[in-house]
């Protein structure tokens, strides 16, 4: 049985999550408050995090960086906050997913099963994936999960990672826009946007220019490409 940390202070929204989850078989512990979540998550050391942002003694953000202090339970967050900057800060800060306000209970649940899977493929011993791949000034190692870039450490997100790993580990080989979807985030949810958006950030923190990359590419309408060794091209779209 998984054993989820539901942190939310909207008591109608508490309760559905409660009651939903606990019908698919999650053991569900809860808090209101962001000092009672990172005590109950040392207390019951749960499998999955549910975050909402807006706590009334702190911000999820400082919840997120209380946990990764420690651990890297998977943390998908919840919030009606639509900027793009906000899950930016999020993602950066070490959330795994993030969820808008107001959400279908379906495309929750099928999101929680995307980190889960991703989560347990990541504990599973892998065969060796060869040498670490380089990407313009960046270096990724897919068997220790590390990325330098210029001699410093660069955090990818398990999203990040998940995006990255089929690019990499088929080199030259267009990988579909469906295809991405399904192993990140499962066939029910996701969309063209998303991957996007993941795809864009792996730039920034991976291209020498991330406006004209020249490794990881789009291939219009259809899926990306990692292109090793590429020489510079004119731009690609994101």
């Amino acid at each position: 049985m998984t054993n989820i940390l539901v942190v939310e202070d909207e008591p109608q929204i508490l309760r559905a999550l409660r009651i939903n989850l606990k019908a698919r078989s999650y053991e569900v512990a809860t808090a209101e408050r962001g000092v009672d979540a990172l005590a109950a998550a040392a207390r019951h050391l749960p499998d999955l995090v549910l975050l909402d942002l807006g706590l009334p003694d702190m911000d999820g953000t400082d919840v997120i960086h209380g946990l990764r202090g420690w651990t890297e339970v998977p943390i998908v967050v919840l919030s009606g906050r639509t900027e793009q900057s906000e899950k930016v800060r999020v993602l950066d800060a070490g959330a795994d997913d993030f969820v808008t306000k107001p959400f279908s209970m379906e495309e929750l649940l099928a999101r929680l099963r995307a980190v889960q899977r991703r989560r347990d493929s990541a504990a599973e011993p892998g065969a060796p994936v060869g040498a670490p791949v380089v990407i313009g000034p960046s270096t990724v190692d897919l068997l220790s999960h590390t990325v330098t870039r210029d001699g410093s450490g660069v955090r990818l997100t398990r999203t990040e990672w998940a995006v990255l790993e089929p690019l990499l580990r088929h080199p030259n080989q267009l990988i579909s826009i469906p295809r991405l979807l399904s192993e990140v985030w499962g066939q029910a949810v996701g969309d063209g946007g998303l991957l996007r958006f993941h795809i864009a950030r792996l730039r920034r923190k991976l291209e020498a220019d991330p406006q004209h990359p020249v490794h990881l590419l789009t291939e219009f309408g259809t899926g990306y490409r990692f292109v090793p060794g590429r020489a510079a091209v004119g731009p690609a779209g994101s």
